[in-house]
């Protein structure tokens, strides 16, 4: 894709949400749309986003049952999203049922371990060993899913690219030389992740949160 970006556009309200999104849509390529713009907004803000014109990435993280899973993603066929999350802790079943119910066209990622954990984090929940080691782990069942691709930190797609060369990787934790990480724990420039072989990299705060969004946008399109 020309423009890799996409925007986490978690915002409480429509109308701040788009004029946002009105902002920046020129240094974008995308907007990703989580739980929270989902659960406050619904089908009626999904919509609302897609008529700007920039394609849709739902960031839903569907983990279930595989029968439950299936079913949701033939409920959000309406949105037309260009992409959509399933953990890939779910297990091989529950993501080959996703990307069969997926809509033609719509990618299926499989998020590995969230840019918020770290070893320490996943030793508490009964699973040991390096972030590197568990995202393979569950990128391989991925792929063995057939499944499009994954969600990985910036720290892992150099990685998981040379197992699955023709992968789609989504890269979420970014952010930009010199701001804070927040609650992000394994993060890296989006210049690094994408010259380490990211296909989506998602973009919040820095752009959100930005004095200037459209300049922080233009400067972070600047560098790829």
């Amino acid at each position: 894709m020309s423009n890799p970006v996409y925007l986490a556009l978690d915002v409480p309200q429509i109308e701040p949400a788009k004029a946002l999104l009105s902002k920046v849509k020129a240094h974008i390529g995308g907007v990703k749309l989580g739980l929270e713009f989902f659960c406050a907004h619904g089908a009626h803000g999904v919509h609302e986003i897609a008529h700007m014109g920039l394609p849709i990435f739902l960031d839903l993280k569907f983990h279930d049952i595989p029968n439950t899973v299936a079913a949701a993603m033939q409920a959000i066929h309406v949105y037309e999203p260009a992409i959509v999350t399933v953990h890939a802790s779910g297990g091989r079943a529950m993501m080959e049922d996703a990307k069969a119910a997926a809509a033609e066209g719509c990618k299926v990622v499989g998020v590995t371990m969230l840019t918020s954990l770290d070893t320490n984090d996943l030793a508490k929940t009964g699973i040991y060993g390096s972030e590197e080691t568990q995202v393979m782990r569950l990128a391989e069942l991925a792929h063995e899913a057939g499944l499009d691709g994954i969600v990985c930190s910036g720290h892992e797609v150099s990685r998981v690219k040379k197992a699955w060369k023709d992968g789609f990787f989504v890269v979420p934790g970014l952010r930009l030389p010199g701001s804070g990480t927040g609650d992000q724990k394994r993060v890296v420039t989006p210049r690094a992740a994408r010259d380490a072989g990211a296909s989506v990299l998602v973009i919040g705060r820095p752009i959100s949160r930005a004095e200037d969004p459209e300049a922080a946008a233009r400067a972070i399109e600047a560098t790829l």
